[in-house]
């Protein structure tokens, strides 16, 4: 993407939103890798994998006898990170009482070690990443408003793999590199036929999801020639448990009796599934059902209504 190297020489915070899976670490890694940072290794912290009363130490360090457990002084990751990149994934899962003290960071650069008064001082450089409305987060109380801003000086979007057919390509032969790369192997080659094979796939688990069939493809695969039936492309949760028709049939059951005809009764549950998806974000499920935000605004409204 173009606007990873023009943000990568500037210090300015940058948020990464999109649906989870859609490669955003893979974007902080970019942005890191065209910085004047990149002597100094990219730290990474997913916030929402790290209990709350273990996270704030994680982040900012403590002293000895801090908490139960606290042996001996241990730095946190801005001290680690002076000088290079921080990424925080998973920034909307932070507990309000770790993001007053990660605002001191980004206003002054100054932090202070659990169980300690000294004021620390620390160069890094901030990339966040989420999957979650932070706007509407913002409005429910539970992220910062201040903190929000101070993050979101430049933010990039990434839409899902599905809505990025040019990059599914791109995204599959850097996937065949690394795994060369890494396992001292010859590179694996990709046909016409698997590159459509490839593309002609929804991909509902985005980018990670295209990472792990590449490396199913390298790892069943007979020779360095990979054709469609070497690419066993997995089946998403979404699909388990029958076919198509299999799921007509149910539908079928399930309107009789419904004081809805069959037609709006599927409107309305394929509505609520959708919903219920992205997490009731409206932006979303209308680009997946394929209407405008104000017509599926009047879809709820007479479904409500009815």
């Amino acid at each position: 993407m173009k606007v990873v190297g023009r943000v990568a020489h500037s210090d300015a915070p940058v948020l990464v939103t999109g649906e989870s899976g859609t490669g955003k670490e893979l974007i902080a890694r970019s942005i890191h890798a065209y910085s004047p940072r990149r002597k100094k290794e990219m730290l990474v912290i997913n916030c929402g994998a790290i209990p709350e009363n273990l996270l704030e130490s994680e982040l900012f360090g403590h002293e000895k006898g801090a908490f139960t457990g606290a042996i001996a002084r241990r730095t946190g990751r801005f001290e680690d990170s002076h000088e290079s990149t921080l990424f925080l994934d998973e920034i909307g899962d932070l507990p309000l009482s770790v993001q007053v003290k990660l605002l001191r960071v980004l206003q002054d650069g100054t932090f202070s070690r659990v169980g300690s008064n000294e004021v620390q001082k620390t160069d890094v450089r901030i990339v966040t990443a989420t999957n979650k409305n932070l706007a509407q987060e913002v409005s429910e109380g539970r992220f910062r408003e201040d903190l929000y801003y101070r993050l979101n000086v430049v933010e990039i979007e990434l839409p899902p793999l599905r809505d990025r057919q040019e990059d599914i390509v791109i995204l599959a032969e850097f996937f065949l590199d690394q795994i060369a790369r890494r396992n001292g192997t010859a590179r694996m080659r990709l046909t016409g036929e698997a590159i459509g094979h490839l593309q002609g796939h929804h991909w509902p688990g985005n980018v990670r999801e295209l990472e792990n069939t590449m490396a199913r493809a390298c790892a069943l695969a007979l020779n360095d020639i990979l054709l469609p039936e070497d690419i066993p492309i997995g089946r998403s949760p979404a699909n388990t448990g029958g076919t198509l028709k299999d799921a007509l049939a149910l539908i079928l059951v399930l309107s009789e009796g419904n004081e809805l005809n069959t037609f709006d009764f599927v409107r309305d549950e394929l509505i609520k599934h959708t919903l219920e998806q992205c997490n009731h974000e409206l932006k979303e499920a209308s680009h997946l059902l394929g209407l405008s935000q104000a017509n599926l605004k009047i879809l709820l409204t007479n479904a409500k209504n009815a």
